[in-house]
Formats: C-alpha cells, structure tokens, sequence
C-alpha cells in the first residue's frame, strides 16, 4: 500500500496528478462534496449560533468508505482540493468526515497542474484555513435560510412551486428591470447625412456633426449643398496607440467566450475546467489579473523568439477590485510553448482564446496615426469630419483583440486616401438616413456577468451557477427573436438632384438574449415590495463584501449571520401573515363581439387570455388562449390579445383529416389526425399554409419512422429506437442501454428480456405495478403540507 493519499475533486486532476507523482503515492477523487447542509428545517439550529448540521449523500457513501479506508493505511494523507473557498471547504468536511489526524493530515494548494507546480506544493503544505471554510460556511448558510424561508411565503402568496435566492433573485430583477427600460423607451428619429467623395479613384466618407430630426429640415440642409464646393479645410494627424487587454478573469473569460466563440456561461466553465485538469490552464475560478514571475518570463521568451524583441513588453497587472478572492493567478496557459493542444474542437478554440489573450497581455502596444480631415461647404457654416486612422506597427494585434458588447460599427478603423489641405473634393453623393434611437441593449449571459461583476453580485464561483439556476427555474428565458420591419426615409443628393426613397429595415432582432418570463416578472415586484433590502444591488454586494471580511479573518461568520437574520426572519414572518396575495391578473377591456371581459393571467402552464368570468353556476364558462412566445402579461395588447383566440384554425385538409394551427404549453402546433407536431420558430402559426403544414407532418412521419427500429409482436410496448445517443430499448417509461457488442437490428424479444433482466427490472414489473398499486386513502393534509412544503423549500434552497 502506499505511503501517502492524495484526495483531488475529481477523476480528471487525479488522473493527471498521478502521472507527475511517484509509486509512493496514491491519488484519488472524493467526486466534489463529500456532504452538505441536512435536508428539511434541522440543518441550521438559529437558536444556537446558527450552527450547521452536515449529512453525507447517499451517492457519496461508498466513497467516503473507500476513502476512509485508504486515509487509515496511508502515513499522510494529503488534501489537495481547488485553493478558493469551496476547495477550503470540500478539504475540511474531508477531513472532519475521515476523521483524519492532524498529525499525519497535509493541506496543499496549486493553481495549475503541473510537475512543478505538484511538486512545490508537496514541498510547502499548510494547515486548513478555517477563516476560508467559514466564509464558504456562512454563505452556504445564509443563502439556505433566505431560500428556506423566502419559497413558502412565494407559495402562498403568489404561486405553488416557487423560489427565492439571495443572488438569483437580484440577478432576475436586473433582467426585469432591463426589459422595462426597454419597453418603456421612447424611440424618436433624425437624419444622419453622410457625403462620399471620389478622392484619386477611392471613396471618402465624411459625416455632419449635427443630426437633422425632421424630413423637411434634411431635405433644406441637401438643397443648400446642390451645387457647392467642397475642400478641406483642416488635416490634424495625431499619434496614438492601443493597449492590450490584461489576462483573463473568470468574468472576462465568460464575456469573450461568448462574443468570439458563442458559448454559454456554463458551457465555458465546463471546458475550463476539463482544460484545468488536463493541467493545459491554470485554475479558472479566479478575478485576479496577476501573472506570475515564471510565466511572465516564459511569455518573454516565447514572443522574442517567434515575433522578434520588439514585440516583447513584460508587464504586470494588478487587480482593480479590492474584494478579489486569494492570491489567484489569472487564466493563462500552463505553458506558453504550447499554441496549440490536443482534445475536443470546444476544447481547442478556448484554448486558443486563452493563450492569445495571455501571450498578447504581454506584449507592446500598437501604434496608430489617427487622422482627422474637416471638410468645409462654400456657403455653409457646417462641416463635414471624416476620420480614419493607420497601423504603423501590430503589436499585440497581430496575436489578439478584445471584442465589446457595444453594437454599430467602428467608424474609426476606416483608412483614408492621401489627402493635402485645400484641396478640392468630388462629391459622389450625399445621403441623409433617417436612423432610430435604441434603447439598452438586453443582457447576454457574458453581459449579465459583466454587470453583476460591476455590481459587486457574487464572485467567480457564483457566476455561472446563478445564471444556469435562474432560467432551469423559469424566471429568464434564453432565446433567439425575430425582428420586426419598419420604414425608414433616405435623401440622396447626387448628380445635383435629390431623391427620396422609403425602405424598410429590420429592427429588434435579438440574438441569445435573456427575457424575463411572467413569473420572473411578478416574482420580481412581490420581492421587491416586500423584501426592499434582499433585492437592494448594494446590500447583496455588501453582503459578499462581509464575506470577504470574514475569509480573511475579520469578521466572525454566525455573528455576520446573527445581523442578518433577526430583521430579515421578522419580515418574512410579518409579510407571510399580513401581505396581500400577488395578483398578477390585468383587464385588456372587453371582447368586441361578446361583449365579455378579458383578462390576462398567470396559471399552472404559464401566462394565458381569458374571455369571460371565472365560471358561475348557470353562466358560459370563458374561453382560454396561451400567450406566445414573446409576449408579456405587462404590455399584452386587448387586439394581441384576441388574435390568440382565432386559434385553433384550420389550415387545410389532408388524407381525409383537418389539420388544426394552435398554441399549447410547449409552443405552436398542428393537429392531425390526433398527432401533435411542432411548428418552428421560423413559422408562424397564424399564417402557416396548407402546403407547409403538409410538408412538416410528412417530415415527422420521416422522422418517427427513422426512429424506430423494431416493434415485437409479442408485446407492443417493447420497441428498439434510434435516440441521440445510438439505439436503446425502450419499454413503457423505461428506457435501457443495448451493449456494444449487439448489434440492435438482430435482437430478439428474448434477447430484450434478458437486457431488461441484467438492469434489475422484470418484464412485467411496470404492468404488475400499476395494477396492483394500492388506492391511496385519504387522510388529513394539513401536517402533510406543512412537511411537504419545508422539505420542498429545502430543495429550491440548495
């Protein structure tokens, strides 16, 4: 047996630790927590300094055996969980649960996997750092009593089968606010005038600085200019230059991540993490920008040999934020010798990312000559600016550049033709665009990082957790929309006439943006109503700033939870028992053919119109619609509205049978011959024709006979199909895994049976069960809830 045990996260990082150690070592993975807070309202005793009570998953305890057993044969045992504040306390709970001795227990930390970097660990071991497991501890805690407390009172005052967090629901207020702006602005127009001028065979744009905001105005403004002279009045020429971005933060990297590659806040940070423990990046959870002196002198001597001396500028970045956690490194490449590495495409593009922004950080700065050409018109006070700028030497360009969220184009990245002053132009054209103002943009994933980042909402580890929890939960949708058109006018002066022409352009387009649902909405404003502090952007960076104090030993944690609870239980005790309920209901006005009320509402699926009362003896029962995707209950139209009841529609008639176009729960679709079939989002479904309901049935059928495989006689229920993952026997709700060495198309009915047999189920177990299933019997419900309704609080919370 060997002499040491090294405990990791994960099988990944043991896998390649173990490479860097020698036989006197064993290493492996507790799989994350080992434990965490006890299900139901026992895990935190309030009245006793709110002490936590721990309990090991049943999914761990084969583990924590394992691990038990190795920890007493093995002379050291040695925690070597991730260096932030969840690793703190995934090495303590190892070590209370493992009952280890301190004496032969060894806490070690690195921020990349590397042979070196393992072995100066190994070299320089330290003693858990209980300020670090009491900051995890009093978050974990405190997010647990908010959720517990927070979900029942949302039960009974808005709506079953709610939740409430600390951070999530201040994440889902910042996209409720963000959509209010948005449907609140005011869009107004005016015309931009841009003049092309033909300068030695190349084109020349300049624009007037002032925007016109009438027709009528624009149109003076080109007559006055029919027939002028044009010159440059005024050339400026400046230097300038532009600076590398610092190496990447976990916020930073989710925000680039997004805009270059396109990916989720989640799907970065599970690439970053398989790339970490493949030991190819340093740790991914950090917000320091710091770089250490190795890797700065390694980035060093790899940019003088590729890119010459010139292109080296060693430099050191320092964190902005005061609150950043531990002495992190940034994300950056183990090795700087590796460009490229070997693994998944996902895997090798972030790779990518992440070296060229920590190799460019590293290098000089571009330089520029910006020009500025002002442009004067005989007889007119205006001028016309046209600006463009030269790269005169790349620099760190020639590696990388930062992508923004803003969106329009960079004007200012445009080179212009060799120009003198006085000198005359040719006017080609000049166009006066009628151009809309637009309202903030809504928040991308990596945007919505961003500015909880700004705000001080979470940190690295919370970031994508958060975000991932709140739409799981239904409170943010993310989703692509389509535009809507509209019209624009456009005025061009040429050859000394003018024309007007109307075109029209997209404009709302939206691309992976996250939507406030209802509930995320109603949520939303009963929280802040009620709970003004928990919903404060100050108070919860507050809070994690408390935290902070907390992991560097100024602050003890139950007494920072001790001033939060008091006030924070009473209110949720006053506002359980006095609070009206929160209605989210809206009267649109009445139905122009009935007469009738409608409304729109919230219900068990979601957001719907109603015609008519809730039904009375002896009245018409209303009549119910979905509302679609897109819509809201705040800004629903009465016409919107009433569109939605023209469905179901017949569109047509196929094989003898109708074929219906309606809304349901999970979207748009048509009805035939009691088939359901999706209609895509790039269809609408009051418009749909005959022809394309008939092509997407047909393509189902395709689809669905593709699917299936193999049907047996001797029991319907039991089929082979085609899933994502390759062929698999499904039997009623269950599904079961064909082994490799089967080939699906030759199995026979006994064959299946066996295969159900070897997972543990009989053939006739799902049939046996639901007829011999006992009724249930009645009895009273009113403890029942109460149990139900803490250990399903307790759930949401976690």
């Amino acid at each position: 047996m060997a002499k040491n045990l090294v405990i990791v996260e994960s099988p990944a990082k043991a896998k390649t630790i173990e490479k860097f150690l020698g036989s006197d070592y064993t290493v492996k993975s507790c799989f994350g927590h080992i434990r965490d807070l006890a299900k139901g309202d026992e895990a935190i005793d309030v009245k006793n300094n709110f002490t936590p009570s721990y309990e090991v998953s049943d999914d761990k305890k084969a583990i924590v055996a394992e691990l038990k057993k190795l920890s007493k044969e093995a002379e050291i045992v040695w925690l070597a969980s991730d260096e932030d504040r969840e690793g703190e306390a995934i090495s303590w709970h190892l070590s209370e649960v493992l009952k280890l001795d301190d004496a032969k227990t060894r806490r070690i930390v690195f921020h990349e996997i590397t042979k070196p970097a393992i072995v100066k660990a190994i070299a320089n071991p330290r003693g858990i750092d209980r300020n670090l497991v009491d900051a995890q501890q009093a978050r974990r805690v405190l997010d647990r009593l908010v959720g517990f407390e927070l979900s029942p009172v949302l039960w009974k005052k808005v709506k079953a089968n709610l939740s409430a967090g600390r951070v999530q629901s201040v994440a889902v207020k910042l996209i409720v606010d963000r959509e209010r702006e948005i449907n609140s602005f005011n869009t107004t127009s005016a015309f931009r005038v841009i003049a092309r001028f033909n300068v030695g065979g190349k084109q020349m744009d300049a624009e007037l600085a002032k925007r016109f905001e009438t027709e009528a105005e624009a149109q003076a403004f080109l007559e006055k200019c029919t027939g002028a002279k044009f010159n440059i009045s005024n050339l400026e020429v400046k230097p300038a230059e532009k600076t590398p971005a610092p190496p990447f933060t976990t916020s930073t990297l989710q925000q680039e991540a997004s805009r270059k590659l396109g990916y989720g806040v989640s799907t970065t940070m599970s690439i970053a993490q398989k790339l970490y423990e493949n030991g190819l990046i340093t740790y991914m959870r950090t917000d320091s920008v710091n770089l250490s002196e190795l890797a700065i002198g390694a980035a060093k001597k790899h940019i003088t040999e590729t890119f010459g001396e010139r292109y080296s500028r060693p430099m050191r970045y320092t964190t902005k934020n005061d609150s950043a956690q531990e002495a992190h490194e940034a994300i950056r490449p183990t090795y700087f010798e590796n460009v490229e590495i070997d693994g998944t495409n996902q895997e090798k593009r972030l790779y990518d990312l992440i070296y060229k922004r920590a190799i460019a950080s590293q290098m000089a700065k571009a330089q520029i000559e910006r020009t500025l050409a002002t442009v004067s018109i005989s007889g007119l006070p205006e001028t016309l600016l046209a600006t463009g700028e030269v790269l005169k030497f790349d620099g760190f360009l020639k590696v990388y550049l930062e992508s923004t969220d803003e969106e329009g184009d960079d004007e200012n990245s445009k080179m212009l033709p060799p120009l003198n002053k006085g000198e005359e132009l040719l006017l080609k054209n000049m166009e006066a665009s009628q151009r809309y103002t637009r309202p903030a943009a809504r928040y991308t994933e990596a945007s919505l990082v961003k500015k909880m980042e700004e705000l001080g909402i979470g940190r690295p580890s919370t970031y994508a957790p958060t975000i991932s929890t709140i739409q799981k939960r239904g409170y943010v949708i993310k989703e692509d929309r389509e535009g809507k058109d509209r019209p624009f006018v456009v005025l061009t002066l040429e050859k000394e006439k003018i024309n007007r022409e109307e075109k029209s352009e997209k404009f709302g387009s939206e691309k992976s943006k996250l939507f406030p649902s209802d509930i995320g909405m109603l949520v939303t404003d009963f929280l802040s109503k009620h709970f003004e502090q928990i919903m404060d952007y100050g108070f919860t960076a507050s809070v994690e700033e408390e935290f902070d104090k907390i992991a560097s030993g100024q602050l003890v944690w139950n007494k920072m939870i001790e001033k939060f609870y008091g006030p924070f239980h009473i209110g949720v005790t006053k506002t359980s028992e006095t609070a009206e309920r929160q209605n989210a209901e809206r009267l649109l006005g009445n139905d122009p053919e009935s007469g009738l009320p409608v409304y729109v509402k919230v219900g068990r699926f979601g957001p719907f119109a109603q015609i008519g009362e809730n039904s009375e003896e002896g009245k018409e029962k209303p009549r119910y619609a979905s509302l679609r995707s897109g819509q809201l209950i705040e800004t629903i139209t009465l016409v919107e509205a009433m569109d939605l009841f023209k469905l179901p529609r017949v569109i047509g008639n196929f094989e003898g049978k109708d074929m219906k176009a309606a809304i349901g729960r999970f979207g748009p679709y048509i009805m035939h011959d009691s088939k359901f079939i999706s209609i895509p989002k790039t269809d609408d479904v009051f418009a749909i024709t005959s022809e394309r309901a008939i092509e997407l049935i047909e393509s189902k059928r395709i689809s669905d006979a593709n699917k299936l495989i193999k049907i047996f006689a001797e029991d319907e229920n039991v089929k082979i199909l085609n899933g994502r993952w390759g062929p698999y026997i499904s039997r009623g709700k269950d599904n079961f895994k064909i082994p490799k060495t089967q080939k699906a198309d030759e199995l026979k009915y006994s064959d299946v049976l066996e295969i159900i047999k070897a997972e543990g189920k009989s053939e006739t177990s799902s049939k046996a069960a639901n007829k011999t299933a006992p009724k249930k019997v009645a009895v009273k419900k009113t403890a029942a809830k109460k149990t139900a309704a803490k250990k399903s609080a307790a759930k949401k919370a976690k």
